[in-house]
């Protein structure tokens, strides 16, 4: 599906890639850990790594920082969290295997919290460095998922 035809804004897949978008944070719910991520929470972190002409986040399987399986192409805010879209370098292998067959549609993220309130319910995050994006089995937010594949 071509750019022009795809609803979502998704780019076609580099020549032997594979494509996918997804959110991997949601605004205004409480994840497993009792985080609640607020609108605006990783406006900072992206405006610095445009200013800063950081190259793209990392894409890791599972939080692990020696399983990098690709890159994170766009990453933002929008009303409903953090949309990314990414490219997984090696289409096949078993991090695209699992993602075509529907084995693994869960996204995270690592990051520093540099601005919450915290209460007994859990945190607010206000302001978040994000460090990296992972394609993960189990997400802390259980909405953060892949939600299209090209």
């Amino acid at each position: 599906m071509s750019a022009a035809t795809d609803p979502a804004g998704l780019p076609p897949a580099p020549a032997g890639g594979l494509r996918f978008a997804g959110y991997a944070a949601l605004f205004d719910r409480r994840d497993a850990g009792r985080d609640t991520i607020r609108p605006g929470a990783f406006a900072r972190t992206l405006a610095e790594r445009r200013v800063a002409r950081q190259g793209p986040l990392p894409l890791y399987w599972q939080h692990c920082p020696d399983q990098r399986i690709g890159w994170i192409e766009q990453a933002s805010e929008d009303p409903r969290g953090l949309r990314v879209v990414a490219s997984i370098d090696n289409p096949a292998g078993g991090a695209a295997a699992a993602l075509k067959a529907g084995k693994v549609t869960g996204l995270s993220f690592g990051y520093r919290a540099r601005a919450f309130d915290r209460d007994a319910a859990g945190r607010e995050l206000k302001d978040i460095e994000l460090f990296e994006i992972s394609l993960v089995t189990h997400p802390m937010q259980h909405g953060a998922r892949v939600h299209l594949i090209a």
